[in-house]
C-alpha cells in the first residue's frame, strides 16, 4: 500500500546533495507547510507550521540540488515512508518522510524558467539501504543556480 502526498510549502534549508557507494545521487530537503484558519468564536486568526522531511532520488536529485534554495516555495508530490534505525549507542530511532516522485516551483507567487536536460538511460537499479556518503573530492557535482 502506497501513501501519496502533495506538500505545498517553503524550503527550511539549502538542499542537501549526496552520493551512495554505487553512485546514486540523493537530496535532502526540508519543508514548512503553513495552514491559517480564522478561530469562528474569537474571530482571531490562527497558524499553525508542519515541518517534512523530504529525499529525492536519481536525475531528480541532481535537478532538484541545482534549481531550489532555501526560502523557495516548491509543491512536492511522492509518497510517505517509514524509517528506522538503531544508533551506535543502542537507541532505536525512527521517521516518517516524503520520498519525491516530483518537485517544482510554485508559480502562484514566483516564475521560473525551465530548461530540459537530456534523459539518461532507465536505470533500474532501486536505492539500497547503505549509507549514504558525501561526493567524492574532485567529483562533478554541478554549480548551483542564484536564486533571482
Amino acid at each position: 500500500m502506497t501513501t501519496t502526498v502533495t506538500l505545498i510549502g517553503n524550503l527550511t534549508r539549502e538542499p542537501e546533495i549526496r552520493y551512495t557507494r554505487e553512485g546514486l545521487a540523493t537530496t535532502n530537503l526540508g519543508v514548512a507547510v503553513n495552514r491559517r484558519w480564522q478561530d469562528r468564536s474569537t474571530k482571531q486568526w490562527e497558524e499553525s507550521t508542519s515541518f517534512f522531511d523530504v529525499v529525492c532520488w536519481r536525475e531528480l536529485a541532481e535537478n532538484a540540488a541545482l534549481s531550489l534554495v532555501k526560502g523557495m516555495r516548491v509543491v512536492v508530490t511522492g509518497r510517505l515512508e517509514y524509517r528506522s534505525w538503531e544508533t551506535e549507542e543502542g537507541d532505536h530511532r525512527s521517521k516518517v518522510e516524503v520520498v519525491a516522485d516530483d518537485i517544482g516551483p510554485s508559480l502562484r507567487f514566483a516564475t521560473a524558467e525551465v530548461q530540459r536536460t537530456e534523459r539518461r538511460g532507465a536505470e533500474t537499479e532501486e536505492p539500497t539501504e547503505d549509507p549514504m556518503v558525501e561526493a567524492p573530492a574532485g567529483a562533478a557535482v554541478p554549480p548551483r543556480r542564484s536564486r533571482k
